[in-house]
């Protein structure tokens, strides 16, 4: 085998891993954003229970202050 052939076969396989590594890229980058979307999502559920949760521990809270000052009247 000559040289030519040798080095023409050598950039063959590095242009074959390059568009590889460009398709790759190209999966990791949309995989990326869907996870990034999804993170988004459930930091905004996540803050919604936070609050739900917080509210429901102000009224049962209420209920108690109630329970007890009905226990003391």
């Amino acid at each position: 085998m000559n040289v030519v052939t040798d080095q023409s076969e050598q950039l063959d396989q590095l242009s074959r891993r390059i568009d590889d590594l460009i398709a790759l890229t190209e999966v990791l980058t949309t995989e990326n954003r869907a996870l990034r979307a999804q993170q988004q999502q459930w930091s905004q559920e996540r803050a919604k229970l936070i609050e739900k949760n917080q509210t429901a521990t102000t009224s049962v809270e209420a209920m108690i202050t109630r329970l007890k000052s009905l226990e003391r009247g």
